[in-house]
């Protein structure tokens, strides 16, 4: 699969599609940006400077900027649509083209690193991480884990090709990317879809009770018993990553 392709054309649709998938990307940047600063908070990192690898239109960033998060924000994104929106957003210091595998920075340039939906993208998700943490002195992942019994659904999967998704991951694998790019994992959770996003695609009052039962049962299955809601559905996992032995590289909040 061509990548920047694939993700030239999804920031270049008609105008009620491109609508819609912003506001999309907005609802998750909310989401993605909870489970960062959760994971930074309780290892104690304030970061001063912050590079998202595979930003998008910078929906994310913005959402950091509005919580006072990150310091100095700045993206990588390989589609040129996508880098021409995010330049355009005054809360983010920089965004640049990039091929998506080398990055144009020395090492240790950024005090941390973000890779929020993008490693179930990339043939070789251990080598992309390993780069960004050349860069990046911390980096938080986060992948949808999509070996389970739902996704494997006809529908699920051509969806699942449909957006870019080469790598259909469980827990155990993502946690093995990690260490195959020689890196730690210093904290982690999981967390199912929220309710706002079951009910972002329900048109009327009847899709909408459906997608709110379905937000109640698989919340209440993952809080009472994560292996076999993890079986069951697809769940997102991001973790803080650091270098194998090395103490926590920021300063304290």
């Amino acid at each position: 699969m061509d990548l920047a392709r694939f993700y030239e054309q999804a920031y270049t649709q008609e105008e009620t599609q491109a609508e819609q998938g912003a506001r999309w990307r907005a609802l998750g940047a909310r989401g993605k940006a909870d489970h960062i600063t959760a994971l930074c908070a309780a290892a104690g990192l304030r970061p001063a400077s912050t590079l998202e690898v595979g930003c998008g239109d910078g929906a994310l960033l913005c959402e950091l900027h509005a919580r006072g998060f990150g310091g100095r924000l700045a993206g990588v994104e390989i589609a040129e649509a996508a880098v021409r929106i995010a330049s355009r957003r005054k809360q983010i210091d920089a965004v640049a083209l990039y091929d998506g595998e080398r990055l144009d920075e020395p090492d240790g340039a950024y005090e941390l690193g973000v890779l929020s939906h993008v490693l179930e993208h990339v043939p070789d998700p251990a080598a992309l991480l390993a780069e960004v943490a050349r860069v990046c002195r911390a980096v938080v992942m986060e992948v949808p884990l999509e070996a389970n019994v739902s996704a494997r659904r006809e529908a699920k999967r051509e969806h699942a090709q449909e957006v870019g998704h080469l790598q259909r991951l469980d827990r155990a694998a993502a946690r093995a990317i990690v260490t195959r790019a020689g890196l730690r994992i210093a904290g982690e959770l999981e967390d199912s879809l929220p309710r706002s996003a079951q009910l972002f695609f329900a048109r009327d009052a009847g899709a909408r009770a459906k997608a709110s039962a379905k937000w109640a049962t698989r919340t209440a299955l993952h809080r009472g018993a994560p292996p076999l809601a993890r079986r069951l559905f697809t769940v997102h996992y991001a973790c803080l990553c650091l270098p194998s032995g090395a103490a926590a590289p920021l300063r304290a909040a």
